[in-house]
C-alpha cells in the first residue's frame, strides 16, 4: 500500500470518528465568537449611564448597595467593565449575577448567570457531557482534527502545478454537478481555512491537555518554575477591615498597576485571613495580568504575573493562547474572519461524509451481482 493510500485511509476513518465533535465545536464556535457583541445588543443591564461629573465608585460602595437589596448574601468578587458599562458582582451560592451602575451604585438587574451562551459553552467545552467525560471527548476530538488537517493538506496538494491542477485545487466549480461542488467545498474551502483551523486546534489543545501545554512551553524555551502560593502575612495587621483594604487595592490596581484599560478591573475578595486580594487587570487583546496583593500591606506578592512585555517567548505563548483561540487579537474584522473559518470547519465533516457515502454507494453498485 502506497503512502498516498495510507494517508487517504487515515484521513477517512479519523474523519468519521471525529466528525460529530468537529461539527459541534465549529457551530458553537461560530456563535461564541460574537458572544460579547450579541450580549451588548440584547442585554440592556450591561450598560450604565454616566451622570454629569460622575466618577467610578469603589467596591465597598457597590457592595453595600447590593447587600441592602439582597441581605445575607456573601459577595465574592466584582468586575468593572469600563466606561459606560455596569459592574457585575458575584454572590456566594447564588444562581444570579448582580449588575450595578458603578457611578451611582444603583442595582440595575439581578440576572441568572446560566444564559443561552452557557448552553453553547457547555457544548463547545464538553459536548454537553458531564465535565469529567466531555473534557476528554472534545480534547481528543480536537487532536484528531489537528492530524486530519495535516493529512488533508497532503491529499489536497496538486499532482501538477499547471493550470488544470491549480483550478482543481483553488477554485470551486459552481456549475458542476452537486457531487463535484460538494467535493470542491471540502477540498478548496478546507485549504483556504487551514491556517486558522490549525490555530483553532493548536490553541484548543493548549487548553485541553497539560502535557501538550507543558510540551509547547518546553519547546519554546520555558523552564519549569515552582508554583508559588499567594498568601498574606497574618502577623502584620490581622485586624484590618477587609473592604477598606479592597478599596485601597482597587485604587492601586487602577492608578499604579494597570497599563491597558485601567477602568476594566476584576477583583476577588479574600475569604480567609491568609488569602490575598486578587486583582485582574491589563485586559487587552485577550490577555490579562493576575496580581495578588497582601491584604494587610497591599504588597504585590511573588505569585503575581509579570507584564506581558516582560515575559519570555514561552510564557508569552501561554498568555496569548486564549486571545488567539477566540479572535480577540484584532477587533471585529478578525472576529468575522474567525466566524467564517469556524463555519468552514463545521462544514468539513458534512461534506467529507457525503464524499465517503457517494463512494460507498458507487462501490456497492459495482459489486452488485448480475441476474442472468
Amino acid at each position: 500500500m502506497t503512502f498516498k493510500k495510507i494517508n487517504a485511509w487515515f484521513h477517512l476513518w479519523l474523519g468519521l470518528a471525529s466528525g460529530i465533535v468537529v461539527f459541534v465545536l465549529g457551530i458553537t464556535g461560530c456563535i461564541l465568537v460574537f458572544e460579547q457583541e450579541i450580549k451588548s445588543m440584547t442585554s440592556p443591564w450591561l450598560h450604565a449611564e454616566k451622570p454629569d461629573g460622575g466618577k467610578y465608585l469603589p467596591p465597598s460602595v457597590l457592595v453595600n448597595s447590593l447587600q441592602k437589596q439582597v441581605p445575607g448574601k456573601e459577595i465574592e468578587s466584582i468586575w468593572y467593565h469600563g466606561e459606560g458599562r455596569t459592574a457585575h458582582l458575584n454572590m456566594h451560592e447564588s444562581d444570579s449575577t448582580a449588575y450595578v451602575n458603578p457611578y451611582t451604585a444603583e442595582v440595575v438587574a439581578l440576572v441568572d448567570h446560566e444564559d443561552i451562551f452557557h448552553f453553547f459553552k457547555d457544548g463547545h467545552y464538553y459536548l454537553w457531557f458531564p465535565k469529567e467525560i466531555g473534557h476528554y471527548v472534545t480534547g481528543w476530538g480536537t487532536l484528531i482534527f489537528f492530524l486530519l488537517l495535516i493529512s488533508g493538506l497532503i491529499l489536497w496538494w496538486p499532482k501538477r502545478w499547471n493550470k488544470k491542477g491549480r483550478d482543481q485545487s483553488f477554485k470551486i466549480r459552481w456549475r458542476a454537478k452537486f457531487k463535484r461542488v460538494n467535493y470542491d467545498l471540502h477540498n478548496v474551502l478546507g485549504f483556504y481555512s487551514i491556517i486558522l483551523a490549525l490555530i483553532f486546534a493548536f490553541t484548543a489543545l493548549m487548553m485541553s491537555f497539560t502535557w501538550f501545554n507543558n510540551g509547547v512551553y518546553w519547546m519554546a524555551g520555558g523552564k519549569n518554575k515552582p508554583r508559588l502560593e499567594a498568601v498574606s502575612d497574618t502577623t502584620t495587621n490581622i485586624r484590618s477591615n477587609v473592604m477598606v483594604q479592597v478599596d485601597k487595592a482597587w485604587h492601586k490596581g487602577i492608578h499604579e498597576i494597570a497599563e491597558h484599560n485601567p477602568l476594566e478591573i476584576l477583583m476577588h475578595f479574600p475569604e480567609k485571613a491568609s488569602e490575598a486580594i486578587y486583582v485582574c487587570t491589563d485586559m487587552f487583546n485577550g490577555t490579562w495580568r493576575d496580581v495578588y496583593l497582601d491584604q494587610y500591606t497591599l504588597r504585590e506578592l511573588p505569585a503575581s504575573n509579570k507584564r506581558v512585555r516582560d515575559e519570555d517567548l514561552a510564557s508569552w505563548i501561554r498568555r496569548y493562547n486564549y486571545g488567539l483561540h477566540v479572535g480577540l487579537v484584532g477587533g471585529l474584522p478578525v472576529k468575522i474572519i474567525y466566524f467564517l473559518a469556524s463555519l468552514i470547519c463545521a462544514s468539513l465533516p458534512v461534506t467529507g461524509f457525503y464524499i465517503w457515502w457517494g463512494k460507498k454507494k458507487k462501490s456497492a453498485k459495482k459489486t452488485k451481482p448480475r441476474v442472468i
